[in-house]
C-alpha cells in the first residue's frame, strides 16, 4: 500500500474542506448538484468518446495501482535470477523446467519457458521486448485516460460556471437571489480545477510512474534471462544486474 498517496489524497480533500471554512464559505458552498452533474457527468461523457473501450476497461483495471501499485523488488528479483543461473550451470537449461511452473508473473513464466526451450537468445530478446512493448503501450494509454479527464474537467467547470451565471442574469430584478447564484456557478469551477489539479493529474502522473518502474523490472529480467541463456557467469550476472538496483 503506497502511504504517501493515501496521505496526499486525504491532504487534497482536506485542503478544499478546510480552506472553504476558513475563507467563511462554509461546507455549504461547496455542494451544488447542478455543478456536480455538468463537471462530472460531461468529464466522463468526454473521455468515454475520446477512448477505446479496451483502453478505458484497462484504465479503470490499473486505478488500483495509485494506492496499491505492483510490487517492485529488484533485489529479490536479482537474487532469483542468479539462483537460475546457478541452477542452469548445475544442471543446464532443462534443469529451469521445474521453476517455470512456480512463477506467478506471466512474463516471467515465458522467458523462463523460452530458455527451458533452447530458443537462441536473440530470439528471446526480441519476443520479450515485443511483449514489454506492447504491455507498455497499453499501460500507458490507460494512463492517459485519466490525464485526458484531467484536461476535461476544468473545462466542464468553466461551462458550468458560465451557465450559472446565465442563471444569476435571469434573476438581476431580484438582488436577494444575486449572492448565492454567483456563489452556486464558481462552484462547478471549483469542481473542475480541483478534481483536475488534486485528483486526476496527479493520478496519471502516479500510474506513468508505476508503468515505468514495471517495464524497468521487466527490462532487468530480460537481461538477466539473456545472459543465463548465453552462459555467462552467475557472479558477472550479478554484477552486471545490480546497476538496475535502486
Amino acid at each position: 500500500m503506497d502511504r504517501l498517496s493515501i496521505i496526499g489524497l486525504f491532504l487534497a480533500l482536506a485542503s478544499l474542506v478546510g480552506g472553504s471554512i476558513l475563507k467563511g464559505a462554509g461546507l455549504a458552498a461547496l455542494w451544488s448538484p447542478a455543478a456536480f452533474v455538468i463537471v462530472f457527468v460531461g468529464t466522463a461523457a468526454c473521455i468515454l468518446v475520446h477512448t477505446a473501450p479496451a483502453v478505458f476497461k484497462r484504465a479503470l483495471k490499473i486505478a488500483s495501482w495509485v494506492i496499491h501499485p505492483p510490487v517492485s523488488n529488484r533485489q529479490q528479483l536479482l537474487e532469483e535470477i542468479v539462483e537460475w543461473s546457478n541452477l542452469a550451470r548445475r544442471s543446464g537449461l532443462l534443469g529451469l523446467e521445474t521453476m517455470v511452473d512456480q512463477q506467478s508473473d506471466p512474463f516471467a513464466r515465458k522467458g523462463l519457458q523460452l530458455l527451458v526451450d533452447g530458443v537462441e537468445p536473440d530470439s528471446i530478446r526480441h519476443m520479450l521486448e515485443i511483449d514489454l512493448s506492447g504491455q507498455e503501450d497499453r499501460d500507458l494509454a490507460a494512463a492517459k485516460v485519466y490525464e485526458g479527464m484531467g484536461i476535461y474537467s476544468p473545462t466542464m467547470g468553466i461551462v458550468g460556471a458560465v451557465l450559472g451565471l446565465i442563471a444569476v442574469m435571469k434573476n438581476l430584478d431580484d438582488p436577494s437571489k444575486l449572492g448565492h447564484g454567483i456563489s452556486a456557478a464558481f462552484t462547478a469551477t471549483i469542481y473542475g480545477i480541483g478534481a483536475a489539479n488534486l485528483v486526476l493529474l496527479p493520478m496519471a502522473n502516479k500510474l506513468k510512474s508505476v508503468i515505468g518502474q514495471n517495464s524497468r523490472d521487466r527490462e532487468m529480467l530480460i537481461e538477466g534471462l539473456i545472459a543465463i541463456a548465453q552462459g555467462e557467469n552467475p557472479r558477472n550476472i550479478e554484477t552486471q544486474l545490480s546497476g538496475y538496483l535502486d
